[in-house]
């Protein structure tokens, strides 16, 4: 059995049935992580890592750092 990575915060962000454009979406993610209290720096790093590929790293990436609906 495969262990499911932790998520990193208790954000949660719907993207079903919300825009699917990457920015979109980071904006979303990134409200979130500020409304639970997440640091500028930890979103920051959440920025950068969600950047540094293509557009299945990034959904990948917000599955790490935010419950998705």
């Amino acid at each position: 059995m495969i262990d499911e990575p932790a998520i990193i915060s208790k954000a949660t962000v719907r993207l079903v049935g919300e825009d699917g454009n990457a920015f979109a979406i980071m904006g979303r993610v990134s409200a979130a992580l500020k409304k639970v209290g997440i640091s500028g720096e930890e979103r920051e790093e959440f920025r950068q890592q969600a950047m540094s590929g293509d557009y299945d790293h990034l959904l990948r990436t917000v599955m790490e750092w935010v419950e998705v609906q």
